[in-house]
């Protein structure tokens, strides 16, 4: 896209976030790649339901202002990250989902495989542990993850997708806050049990005739299948904890 397309599309994308609750107030910044050298991205504390395209300024990789009257967004860092360690990414995407900070709150992880459409689309979805925002912690943080999955739950904070353009990169966001909603639905009622390993294979080998990306490094920080490679899966509540008071509770209730 050219400039003029790409600030029109980049303030739909924020009134999207806004609408489909993912942000309030001054939350969440998007981006996008105008080209090798420059980013197009929302400014600094400004409330992105009501953001318009003169808004926008335009940075360089670093996030050093070239055009515009406002200062830059200022988490340019992770977006910064994101383009350096994921070349073929276009755009950023950082919101605050509810329901998908609210599980990472609760200590329940969206890493294991549980829903087909969410595995085959996004992949792995790690929780970053918590970094504190606007600062040089938060690179150092994400970077690990940003390498190994194409949505990551920032703990504490919120969450970052990214992808080739700005449509990806909201699509990821949007789809992962959904799988949240059916996760948070499914353990209000039981356990969730993953998806079996295989299955979770041959997902991967669909995705990769179906052309959806993948990131460089899959499975190498997450364990939560048999293709796991990593440690922990991040957050501190592990999993069957949660699940025990979910059917200490359902108990109580059928009494």
């Amino acid at each position: 896209m050219r400039e003029p397309e790409l600030r029109r599309h980049l303030v739909e994308i924020c009134h999207r976030l806004y609408r489909q609750g993912m942000i309030a107030a001054g939350d969440g910044n998007v981006s996008a790649r105008l080209d090798d050298e420059r980013v197009l991205v929302t400014p600094t504390g400004m409330h992105k339901g009501f953001i318009t395209e003169a808004d926008l300024v335009v940075v360089d990789v670093h996030g050093k202002l070239l055009k515009g009257t406002r200062k830059p967004s200022s988490e340019f860092l992770m977006h910064e990250l994101v383009y350096l360690e994921r070349p073929d990414m276009r755009a950023v995407v950082h919101a605050h989902p509810p329901i998908t900070v609210g599980l990472a709150l609760a200590g329940v992880t969206l890493a294991q495989c549980v829903l087909s459409e969410t595995c085959l689309v996004l992949g792995p979805i790690l929780t970053a542990p918590y970094s504190t925002p606007t600062t040089h912690e938060v690179p150092t943080v994400l970077r690990p993850f940003v390498r190994q999955s194409n949505a990551v739950v920032m703990d504490r904070h919120g969450a970052l997708t990214y992808g080739r353009d700005l449509d990806e990169a909201y699509n990821r966001m949007e789809a992962m806050e959904h799988a949240s909603k059916i996760t948070h639905a499914a353990r209000a009622i039981g356990p969730v049990s993953p998806l079996p390993a295989h299955e979770v294979d041959k997902l991967q080998v669909l995705a990769q005739r179906l052309g959806i990306p993948r990131a460089p490094d899959p499975c190498t920080l997450c364990n939560a299948c048999g293709n796991g490679k990593g440690g922990p899966l991040s957050c501190d509540a592990p999993a069957p904890a949660d699940d025990a008071i979910v059917t200490a509770v359902l108990d109580r209730l059928r009494r």
